[in-house]
């Protein structure tokens, strides 16, 4: 436990530094279920604010989390499990292991040694301290001149992002380059620069930050588009594109587990997600006002992938909304955003959202006068109130947790359809 609390001390740090929040310390309870969402949308699997809290110490915790949770905190700052992430901080910080004889029989020989270098230490720790002055604390000149702006060099997917910017002004030596809602996509450039760029893998509408000491200085928006439906296996930290032959199946967008076993190389898909994606410009249609229809189903079969999980997002500048479904044992595991509030199925029962993927499921979703209806082969299964829309929507993103079909797909408003397919 103790040597495991050391890990979970390494990765705290990296996550946030990641993050760019600030002290911890001062952290909310918004903090955490900003970060709980942010998980969500890495890894696919949402850790609750309590566990968050746990982790950081805001609540007492007596045991280690369990391997489910440590291999998703891993995945969440970049590595593929928990056991990868150890790996990686005992190759940083080699530790040197002596065998319990060895220590038993020293004990007492180099008890005396230990403690008069200790004690050297101390001392010199003081001279040093008195005799060197402390670096004057950076002082910010808040009411300097800040440019940050964006500019793809490409349309499609991957892209990559030239971002121009100047920070000269404001005295520090380096700021962070927040180039989505993704913690790990954080970096630390010279306030000196006039240029960084990077690459999108992924399609989606972000807002890319230009942080100073935890504080947003500038924002500017970064539009990923695709050109149609994009298929996307995840993979990190480069994903595999799907060509037009791979995803498009007798009557059906989607992915075969053939395909998808040859592309991954393996024939198991547990948290092996497959995104099919239409991100573009949808003028006119608003998160205030919207409909979505859609026949799908996740194919594969209980022993390719448990759960068999499928997540829709609808995309807006502003938010997203993200509705799951799952085989009919899993839908404790399912994490739903209305747009305004997340709803976790570990505290409420979304039993409805439980499905037979041997049949396809017809889903439809709307929203008006600030209300969300779902329903699910025409039997309404959830209706609540929102707080917030998404904004202007930019686009649709369908994802299995293994291999699946979508038959068709409608999205448009009371007055008009903006994208019909008939696969």
């Amino acid at each position: 436990m103790q040597k495991e609390g050391l890990y979970i001390s390494s990765w705290r740090t990296l996550a946030e530094g990641e993050l760019g929040w600030g002290d911890s310390a001062e952290w909310s309870d918004q903090d955490f279920e900003k970060l709980s969402a942010r998980i969500f949308e890495k890894t696919g699997t949402m850790l609750s604010i309590t566990t968050l809290k746990r982790l950081w110490g805001r609540v007492k915790y007596d045991s280690s989390p369990n391997a489910a949770t440590l291999n998703v905190m891993a995945k969440f700052i970049g590595f593929e499990d928990w056991r990868g992430f150890k790996k990686h901080i005992d190759e940083k910080q080699p530790s040197v292991t002596v065998s319990a004889p060895d220590v038993k029989s020293r004990k007492k020989t180099y008890l005396p040694l230990i403690l008069t270098a200790i004690l050297i230490v101390v001392i010199l720790g003081v001279t040093i301290s008195r005799s060197i002055k402390p670096k004057p604390i950076e002082k910010i000149r808040t009411n300097a001149a800040v440019k940050f702006e964006s500019e793809k060099v490409a349309d499609g997917l991957p892209n990559s992002v030239v971002f121009n910017y100047d920070a000269s002004g404001l005295g520090v030596d380096s700021v962070t380059l927040q180039q989505s809602w993704d913690p790990s996509r954080n970096e630390k450039i010279s306030a000196q620069g006039k240029e960084h760029t990077s690459i999108y893998y992924y399609p989606g509408y972000f807002t890319a930050k230009l942080i100073v000491n935890g504080r947003v200085k500038k924002e500017s928006p970064v539009f990923i588009k695709t050109k149609g439906w994009a298929g996307i296996i995840d993979k990190y930290p480069t994903p595999t594109y799907l060509s037009a032959a791979d995803m498009h199946l007798a009557g059906a967008l989607g992915i075969s587990g053939k395909t998808l076993a040859q592309k991954t190389g393996s024939p198991v898909f547990n948290n092996q997600w497959v995104s099919f994606s239409n991100v573009r410009e949808f003028g006119g249609l608003n998160g205030s006002d919207l409909t979505l229809e859609t026949t799908l189903r996740n194919t594969s079969k209980p022993d390719e992938s448990s759960c068999r999980r499928v997540i829709i997002y609808i995309l807006g500048k502003s938010n997203a909304m993200v509705i799951p479904l799952a085989d009919k044992g899993c839908i404790s595991a399912l994490n739903m955003y209305t747009s305004s509030e997340w709803i976790n199925g570990k505290d409420r029962n979304l039993s409805a959202f439980g499905c037979d993927f041997n049949q396809f499921q017809f889903f439809k979703c709307n929203v008006q006068d600030m209300k969300l209806n779902i329903s699910l082969n025409n039997k309404q299964i959830f209706t609540a109130p929102i707080t917030q829309t998404i904004g202007d929507i930019v686009g649709l993103s369908i994802r299995f947790e293994g291999s699946g079909e979508i038959r068709n797909l409608k999205l448009g408003n009371k007055n008009k359809t903006f994208l019909e397919e008939k696969f």
